[in-house]
């Protein structure tokens, strides 16, 4: 029976992990070292980490907080932000990304999705697709980019199905409506998408009680990601994933790991302190 996986997504915004929803910055929660500390600790399966700040200004210092991280990182470290050609594919890659996460750019260009496959392989590229409702689409769901800001002439399904085709490995799946509201996933769309491509299908957005993740792999999902439910509940992943293993959900063991960080490492901090280590 194939495991299925916990995934903590950090948002970095101009180098700082903030809270969204409906795609806009609420708040900021702190440094990325502290909470891949905290994950790491509690073996979540998988990290995500997704630059969204709204211009590339940010990018170098992007690039060193994922170098930071994949330092201490014990578990795949996908990265995505600001992703329109191979070179910073290829930087995000040599700085310890296992995994890339496409949006924007692929839509401009989905070209991109089978250079990437070419070079590091489908197994390397998660196909982010930020969606909406709109009843004008024929499978009731319309492709938004930039953030949430753009709505595209492309049909989510549509989109989903020819992004496989041409290399993308795995798709994450949000809707801009639940993003932060605590209602849980998108249902509907989790199963739509599932439906239409053979690929692994991760659900994120809207999470607010353990059982919004065991409802969105029960409706088709291989993997539960989640962000800002992580950074305020007390040993939240390992309670996330006991909590799917009563429910009858085939998953990884938690497990305890220490490790040796600074309690409040800024990147620059912990740049220095690699370098010496």
């Amino acid at each position: 029976m194939t495991k299925r996986r916990l995934i903590a997504t950090l948002l970095v915004d101009k180098g700082d992990i903030v809270q969204t929803r409906k795609f806009r910055r609420t708040n900021m929660v702190g440094s990325a070292f502290t909470a891949v500390e905290f994950f790491n600790a509690w073996s979540v399966d998988e990290i995500v980490v997704l630059e969204i700040s709204p211009t590339t200004e940010h990018v170098e210092e992007f690039i060193e907080i994922v170098d930071g991280l994949s330092r201490r990182c014990f578990v795949p470290l996908s990265v995505g932000g600001k992703i329109r050609d191979l070179e910073l594919v290829h930087r995000y890659m040599r700085s310890g990304a296992d995994k890339v996460v496409l949006n924007t750019g692929a839509v401009q260009n989905a070209e991109l999705i089978g250079s990437i496959a070419g070079h590091y392989g489908s197994q390397c590229i998660v196909l982010s697709i930020d969606t909406s409702r709109d009843d004008n689409m024929s499978s009731g769901y319309r492709v938004v980019t930039d953030n949430g800001r753009n709505p595209t002439a492309l049909d989510a399904r549509v989109w989903a199905v020819a992004a496989v085709a041409s290399g993308a490995g795995e798709i994450m799946l949000n809707n801009v409506d639940h993003d932060g509201d605590k209602r849980g996933y998108d249902l509907d769309l989790i199963r739509l998408i599932t439906r239409a491509v053979s690929v692994p299908v991760i659900a994120m957005g809207g999470v607010g009680s353990w059982d919004h993740m065991v409802d969105g792999i029960n409706a088709g999902a291989d993997a539960a990601a989640a962000g800002n439910i992580f950074h305020y509940t007390e040993h939240s992943t390992r309670k996330a994933k006991d909590h799917l293993a009563r429910c009858g959900l085939n998953v990884r063991k938690s497990g305890f790991y220490k490790v040796n960080m600074p309690r409040r490492p800024s990147y620059r901090a912990f740049k220095r302190l690699s370098q010496i280590s």
